[in-house]
């Protein structure tokens, strides 16, 4: 009884448009914060570690280097004050928490970067192929 009455509820706080991204995503999250009257939009950029929660409370874990220091930030997916996800690189991970990222620095924090299925990640080719040079 009470769970149907706590989904019903919920419900009416969850955004119809979920922004889809994965872990060990590189993304840039667009929030909105209040200075007195005015209303500003702030970018906060860095690699998804963890998400975690289901419904309303879903939330996801960013985080970033910033003058050499490890900066993580947790965002509520269906919050009002966050305006957009935009995912700027997808990286493939084999975890679903990337938290060994916290003990790294420079170059060892990269992840390998998701290939474009439409090229079956090889690069087109250019000019004439093998094949057609042959018959001319």
């Amino acid at each position: 009884m009470n769970h149907k009455i706590l989904a019903a509820v919920e419900a009416s706080s969850l955004k119809s448009e979920v922004p889809s991204f994965q872990i060990g995503d590189t993304v840039d999250v667009h929030t909105r914060i209040l200075e007195g009257e005015k209303e500003r939009v702030q970018i906060f950029n860095g690699v998804v570690i963890a998400k975690s929660g289901t419904g309303s409370r879903e939330m996801f874990t960013v985080r970033r280097i910033v003058a050499g220091e490890g900066v993580e930030r947790k965002f509520p997916i269906h919050s009002p004050k966050v305006a957009k996800v935009d995912v700027k690189r997808s990286g493939i991970s084999r975890r679903a928490k990337l938290y060994y990222l916290r003990d790294r620095a420079g170059k060892s924090t990269r992840l390998r970067e998701k290939r474009d299925e439409t090229t079956g990640g090889a690069a087109k080719p250019v000019g004439k192929t093998k094949k057609a040079a042959a018959t001319t």
